[in-house]
């Protein structure tokens, strides 16, 4: 039997079929108790395909937080994040789906996809021909995921931010265009007349972008019921709260309802800005189709300004009025577009990531022209001496899509958006896209892009729109040749890189030889400089190879490629060349204190006050770093640091000289070669010196840059030579040595389940030796951590003293003849330091009475937990010394695994010396690791950006 809410659901529909539209119909009931909302809901969905339809796909993504397999819980394992797998299962969401029939009350069947379990199949009951509607009613439960996940879904103060929450049929057009949510805020859903009934308590109210048609209440009076409507919709936000912070600004324009705040600026002030961010949208973006626009605290927390403006409030070099603005400016931007530019959110992601951007630059330009990137700090003295101080506040955006293109981890803008990089995703690729339309837009000066822009979005406002759409009516609003912006800029990841190659003058005329040096059909500015004033500029366009132009002699002084900025290069050092002079004319050098942004006119040299502490011998080293590296990764790269030791009191540090070769579209991606030395102590007044010359290759999956999986092959030479004074603590039998080292690693650092193999190779003149070393860990579905190493190591032969075992094989703590692990106390055999440990060869934590093998060594070490951190730890082994029995060898106890790899703690229980707790100096057993290496801890950092 069909109940009176659904006849009337009926009635309303047939009523609708006139209007030939999508029509969707929720009758929600909230139960903040069991944090639910149980649904009766009809769809309308109309087919404008010239396909007849068999089956329809439904998107329940409010299911993607089911199972800790699902795409969702698989995304945030590969963003190193856990918060979803150690979740309770009551903090997930899912949906449970009780009925789903036809408009005469025929069952439909209808399936979760296997590949995708927030996607529902549906097949129908009839045919759904072109042109025709098709009637589904739906009666479903949602649990709602905590909104610790993707900041939807369940608050901790018991409310509700609801995206994605109810069902919503998916797009085709000749396909079907459905994929599962990854926390990317990017559903595609068809347009549609809404229409909401929202049963909630009293003490809450509603809050969405839909127009509030009325509110009554409950026959028993203990409930408020929320109407509302809209027409020709794609937003599904919706707040359910009981302090709701949202401002209402009526403008010349639409409504604007918003929570974003800046501390410390009046009401009064808000609606000025706000008012004058309407103006801009409307003459932009053309006239809003809706009353008003809903603007979020979480959709500017997921989409913020990076860099400055996320910095403290009382360290933000920005007023307060401008930091507002732009807040609101951005999200505006994107909630807007999002609802009137119908694209494939997923697919076509760029386009709309692009506007916005570029409307921003285009709102700053126009409103604050001269805003610097470090704002208010431009104006220090001190400060106002760097190259930061002198760019404009639009430069961060080729700033950050450079930052990831000089390490090589750029992709395509027409790459799909769940495969891209975090930082791709977040940031480099919107601002790349922005930073590519103010390119065209100079270079493609017949027209004004601004407005062909607002042309076309006024004109497809609301309307199903592709790139192929846009890119055929800007090519047609144009006389100029831009297929290299959609080839070559948006669909590769080919650079932009020219070069003056040369200038040579004749009696009448100036020649110009300009090199791409990159594979690509895009254009590049020239200018003409005299006394570092323009006072010409022209756009050469096909250089294949090398082009030379010709001009008419002039006082020209210095030609200059892309003197404004505006072309996104990849090298701009090289784009200056003197009429006449030599090459300190060209680039003279630099020297300043601090690292800097590249400044292309000069050769820079940085210099940087050095306090570290190394290790025990030293203690604390003062010095100096003199360096070439800016902010922006370059592929020579150099550096000094002369220091001095307190507590040696001797002169230290470091030197190193490295050149990266990146190579794109192929596994190959890194070829970095180079030379590093460095002097420092390790036993008191004993001292080493270190040379170093290596090659490594780095490997990758290059049609998948989120795989974690990277294959490393490192050859090097590693000459030791020591230096051991009066009243050094250590004696050194061994001469000095040199070692050549062949390594390969395979290695999959995921946060769920993670792998490495290592195939090592030692050749020197006292030893040849091999060693593997796997490592797996994996977390499993009940969250117990499961870790297991195997580690195995012989000498193909071995030279060196018998009575030594500084070249051996250790079980527990090695001796580091490479210098290659960190060491606080290297050479410490008491005390604290000795009892660090660093997992490598043996990795066991009990010492042993056979701590070294001069022939062979296995051992497989092993942990899984206990409560959380606390994990029981078992190591097993044998070893072989020449001349005697093989040993078996083990170890057990208590680890406590605080950060992984980064800070541990081992407690020895049980192992081939007994019960070690029992023995007397328990104390002197524990060990620990621990790092201090702020490189080594910024890890954790880039592993879910890169």
């Amino acid at each position: 039997m069909i109940g009176k809410s659904h006849i009337a659901i009926l009635l309303f529909c047939f009523g609708s079929i006139l209007f030939a539209q999508n029509k969707i119909t929720v009758d929600a009931v909230v139960d903040i108790d069991k944090k639910s909302i149980t649904i009766s809901q009809t769809i309308i969905y109309k087919n404008e395909s010239d396909d007849a339809l068999k089956e329809i796909y439904l998107n329940d993504w409010n299911n993607s937080y089911s199972t800790k397999t699902t795409p969702l819980a698989k995304r945030f394992e590969e963003e190193f994040s856990t918060k979803f797998h150690l979740a309770k299962s009551e903090q997930r969401g899912f949906t449970t789906i009780t009925s789903l029939k036809d408009i005469s009350n025929n069952k439909l069947e209808f399936t979760n996809l296997i590949n995708h379990p927030d996607v529902i199949k549906v097949t129908l009951h009839s045919e759904l021909k072109p042109g025709d509607s098709y009637h589904l009613i739906l009666n479903y439960n949602l649990v709602l995921p905590d909104a610790t996940f993707t900041d939807y879904g369940f608050t901790k103060n018991k409310n509700f931010d609801l995206k994605y929450w109810y069902i919503t049929p998916t797009v085709y057009d000749g396909k079907w265009n459905y994929y599962s949510n990854k926390d990317l805020n990017d559903l595609f859903v068809p347009k549609a007349d809404l229409e909401l009934k929202v049963t909630h308590p009293l003490n809450y109210k509603v809050t969405s972008e839909l127009d509030l048609t009325r509110l009554d209440l409950t026959e028993d009076k203990k409930s408020q019921i929320t109407f509302l409507s809209g027409k020709d919709r794609v937003d599904t936000y919706l707040s359910i709260n009981r302090f709701p912070r949202f401002s209402f600004v009526q403008t010349d324009d639409f409504i604007v309802l918003s929570n974003i705040n800046e501390k410390g600026l009046a009401p009064t002030d808000k609606a000025v800005l706000t008012d004058k961010i309407t103006r801009f949208l409307t003459k932009n973006l053309g006239e809003y189709p809706h009353k008003q626009l809903l603007v979020t605290e979480i959709d500017y927390n997921q989409n913020p300004l990076y860099g400055l403006n996320q910095l403290p409030d009382f360290l933000r070099p920005f007023p307060k009025e401008f930091q507002y603005e732009l807040k609101l400016l951005k999200t505006a931007l994107k909630k807007y577009l999002d609802n009137i530019l119908l694209i494939n959110p997923r697919k076509e992601n760029w386009l709309s990531d692009g506007l916005q951007i570029y409307f921003l630059i285009k709102y700053v330009e126009e409103y604050y022209p001269d805003m610097k990137l470090i704002g208010t700090l431009a104006n220090i003295w001190g400060i106002r001496a760097f190259h930061a101080a002198d760019l404009d506040f639009n430069f961060q955006y080729f700033l950050y899509s450079m930052e990831i293109a000089r390490k090589n981890r750029d992709q395509p803008l027409a790459t799909s958006k769940d495969s891209l990089i975090k930082f791709n995703a977040n940031i480099a690729n919107k601002y790349k896209a922005g930073v590519g339309f103010n390119y065209l837009d100079e270079f493609a000066n017949d027209i004004v892009l601004r407005e062909s822009i607002t042309q076309f979005l006024k004109t497809n406002t609301i309307q199903n729109v592709s790139v192929s759409d846009f890119e055929s009516f800007i090519k047609k609003e144009t006389t100029k040749d831009i297929d290299w912006f959609f080839k070559d800029y948006v669909g590769t990841r080919k650079k932009i890189d020219f070069k003056i190659k040369d200038v040579d003058t004749t009696e009448d005329s100036i020649k110009v030889t300009i090199r791409n040096k990159r594979g690509n059909t895009m254009p590049i500015s020239l200018f003409k400089l005299k006394n570092d004033s323009v006072i010409g500029q022209t756009w050469i366009e096909n250089i294949v190879g090398t082009k030379t132009i010709s001009i008419p002699k002039d006082d020209t002084e210095k030609f200059v490629l892309d003197y404004d900025n505006i072309v996104p290069e990849f090298n701009q050092r090289d784009n200056y060349k003197a009429v006449n002079g030599s090459f300190l004319n060209n680039k003279p050098f630099q020297f300043r204190l601090f690292k800097d942004i590249e400044d292309p006119d000069y050769n820079q040299i940085f210099f940087m006050p050095l306090v570290e502490f190394n290790n025990i011998y030293d203690g604390l080293t003062l010095g100096t770093k003199i360096y070439n590296k800016t902010i922006l990764r370059k592929r020579l790269n150099y550096r000094f640091s002369p220091q001095y030791a307190l507590k040696s009191k001797s002169l230290t540090g470091s030197a190193s000289v490295y050149y990266t070769h990146n190579l794109e579209n192929q596994n190959l991606f890194d070829i970095t070669y180079g030379i590093a030395s460095g002097y420092q102590s390790f036993a008191q007044d004993a001292f080493f010196t270190s040379i170093r010359p290596s090659i490594s290759f780095s490997f990758r999956d290059d049609d998948d840059f989120r795989a974690d999986g990277r294959d490393f092959i490192t050859a090097r030479y590693v000459s030791i030579t020591r230096d051991i004074g009066e009243n050094a603590t250590v004696t050194v039998d061994e001469p000095d040595y040199g070692v050549f080292n062949l390594r390969y690693t395979h290695s999959n650092p995921g946060i769920i389940n993670f792998s490495r193999f290592n195939a090592d190779f030692q050749l020197a003149n006292q030893f040849s030796k091999l060693s593997v070393n796997y490592e797996f860990r994996r977390l499993t579905r009940s969250n117990r951590n499961i870790n297991f190493r195997l580690f195995a190591g012989i000498f193909l032969n071995n030279d060196s003293d018998p009575n030594s075992d500084y070249f051996s094989f250790a079980l527990d703590r090695p001796t580091d003849y490479l210098f290659d692990l960190n060491y606080l106390g290297r050479s410490e055999d008491a005390g604290l330091f000795s009892q660090q440990i660093i997992i490598a060869e043996g990795g066991f934590k009990s010492m042993l009475d056979t701590p070294f093998a001069n022939q062979w060594i296995t051992t497989a070490n092993f942990s899984t937990s206990i409560w959380r951190y606390i994990q029981a730890y078992g190591d097993i082994g044998l070893v072989k010394n020449k001349f005697e029995k093989t040993k078996f060898v083990y170890d057990s106890g208590i680890r406590l695994n605080l950060v992984e790899d980064y800070f541990e703690l081992y407690f020895p229980l049980y192992s081939n010396l007994g019960w070690e707790i029992s023995q007397p100096n328990y104390g002197e057993k524990i060990r620990f690791i621990i790092t201090v290496d702020p490189q080594v801890l910024l890890g954790l950092f880039r592993r879910k950006w890169y």
